[in-house]
C-alpha cells in the first residue's frame, strides 16, 4: 500500500465530509428564521442514513459486479468479502476501505443538494423515504454506469468529480420536486443570515479541494491540475457573477458572489482534471453568466426553487459535461480525451448525450417517486406548518430564542 496516497485519500474524504455540515449553513442562511434547523437537519441526517444504506448495499451496487451495464450486484453488501489490506484494484494500491469512504462522502451529499429546491414545503417523514429511493434507484445506478464499470464507462464517457453523477441529475431531480410540490403557500421571508451562507459557502469550497482533486485517487501532476482548477474556476464565475449581477441590480450583492463561486465549483467539477488552467478560468465565467442566466429565466417563470439549485447545480453540472467535451486535452491528461476543439467530435456527442439522458432519467423518476410517496404519506406540509415555521411545527425546536 502507498501511504503517502493512501493519506492524500483520507485527507480528501474528510474534505468531502465537511461539505455536508457546509450546505447546511449555506442553506440554513438562505431561509427564514424559523426554517433554519428543518433545512440543516435534511443535510445532517443524510450523513447517517446514507452511511447505513452504503454499507448495506450502496457501495456493493455501485461497484461490484455488473447487472446489464446499469448497476452492480450484492457480492459486497454490509461490506462482505473485503479485507483490510484488500486494494482498489490491481493498478491502485489504495486499500478498498479508503475508496468505500471517499466515495461514501459523494453519496451523502448529493441528495442533500436536492433539498434546497424544496425548501419549507416537504414532511420530514415523506424526506426519509424520497432520501433512501432517490439514492437506489437514481445515484446508484449513475454511480456504477459512469464510475464503476457501467455502460457510460464503457462507452468512453468522462466525468472527473460528478458533473453527471451529482450535479447534473441532483439538478433535475430538484426541478422535479418543485414542479411536483408546487409554490409556497407562506411567503418566504428570505435569507435570514448571509453570514450563514458565507460560511456555508467557505466550507464549501474548502472541501471541494477535496472533492475534485481527490477523484484523481493518487498524488500526481493532475490532482495539483484538479485542485488549482477547481480554486481558479470558482473564483472567476464568482466576479462574472458579481459584475453581471451589479449591472443588471445596480449594486454589488455579496449573496451573488457567493452563489456564483458555488456556480463556477459544480461547473469544472466533471472537467476539473481533464483541461487545462486558462480553460478553467474561461469555464468559470462560462458558470458565472450562464447560472445567473438560468436563475433569471427560473424566477421569470415563476419556478419556486428556493435556494437555486437547478440554476446552479443541475444547469452547471450540465454545462461542465459539456464543455468538457469542448476543451478536453490528452496533452493535459493522457487519461482524458480530445475535445470538439481538437477535432474530437464524437467525444463531445457522448458527453452530451450522456448528460441529456442523466437529466431526462432523474427528473422524470424523481416525480414518479414522489407521486407515489405521496400516496402512502404526505409529502407536503399543511399550510398551518408553513405559516407557524418547520422548526417549530415538524422538530419542536427553533434556532433562535
Amino acid at each position: 500500500m502507498d501511504t503517502g496516497n493512501t493519506g492524500f485519500m483520507l485527507i480528501a474524504s474528510s474534505l468531502v465530509m465537511l461539505m455536508t455540515p457546509g450546505l447546511a449553513f449555506f442553506y440554513g442562511g438562505l431561509v427564514s428564521r424559523k426554517n433554519v434547523l428543518t433545512i440543516m437537519i435534511q443535510s445532517f441526517v443524510s450523513m447517517g442514513v446514507t452511511t447505513v444504506l452504503w454499507v448495506a448495499v450502496g457501495y456493493s451496487l455501485c461497484f461490484s459486479g455488473d447487472v446489464g451495464g446499469i448497476i452492480g450486484n450484492l457480492d459486497h453488501a454490509f461490506l462482505m468479502g473485503i479485507s483490510p489490506m484488500q486494494a482498489f484494484s490491481q493498478t491502485n494500491n489504495l486499500p478498498v476501505f479508503v475508496v468505500i469512504a471517499y466515495q461514501m462522502m459523494f453519496a451523502i451529499i448529493t441528495p442533500a443538494l436536492i433539498t434546497g429546491a424544496f425548501a419549507n414545503r416537504v414532511t420530514f417523514k415523506a424526506y426519509l423515504i424520497f432520501l433512501i429511493a432517490w439514492l437506489l434507484f437514481v445515484y446508484f445506478p449513475f454511480v456504477h454506469m459512469v464510475w464503476g464499470g457501467g455502460i457510460l464507462q464503457q462507452w468512453g464517457v468522462l466525468d472527473f468529480a460528478g458533473g453527471i453523477v451529482v450535479h447534473a441529475i441532483a439538478g433535475m431531480a430538484a426541478l422535479a420536486s418543485v414542479i411536483f410540490v408546487g409554490k409556497r403557500r407562506v411567503a418566504d421571508s428570505g435569507p435570514h443570515s448571509i453570514p450563514l451562507v458565507a460560511l456555508g459557502t467557505g466550507l464549501l469550497w474548502f472541501g471541494w479541494y477535496g472533492f475534485n482533486a481527490g477523484s484523481e485517487f493518487k498524488v500526481d501532476a493532475i490532482t495539483g491540475l484538479a485542485f488549482l482548477n477547481t480554486d481558479v474556476a470558482a473564483s472567476f464565475a464568482a466576479t462574472a457573477w458579481l459584475f453581471i449581477a451589479w449591472r443588471v441590480e445596480k449594486k454589488p450583492k455579496f449573496l451573488g458572489l457567493l452563489t456564483g463561486a458555488v456556480a463556477g465549483l459544480a461547473t469544472i467539477t466533471p472537467a476539473a482534471g481533464y483541461v487545462s488552467t486558462m480553460d478553467a478560468a474561461l469555464i468559470g465565467i462560462i458558470a458565472g453568466l450562464v447560472c445567473y442566466v438560468a436563475v433569471s429565466f427560473k424566477n421569470k417563470i415563476g419556478w419556486d426553487d428556493a435556494l437555486d439549485v437547478w440554476g446552479v447545480h443541475g444547469v452547471g453540472g450540465c454545462l461542465g459535461i459539456i464543455l468538457l467535451g469542448i476543451f478536453a486535452k490528452t496533452s493535459i491528461n493522457p487519461s482524458g480525451a480530445d475535445g470538439l476543439l481538437l477535432g474530437n467530435t464524437g467525444f463531445f456527442v457522448k458527453e452530451c448525450v450522456s448528460v441529456i439522458i442523466a437529466c431526462v432519467y432523474a427528473f422524470i423518476f424523481t416525480y414518479v417517486m414522489l407521486k407515489v410517496i405521496n400516496l402512502f404519506t404526505e409529502v407536503k406540509v399543511s399550510e398551518q406548518a408553513e405559516e407557524q415555521g418547520l422548526d417549530d411545527a415538524l422538530h419542536g425546536e427553533t434556532a433562535y430564542i
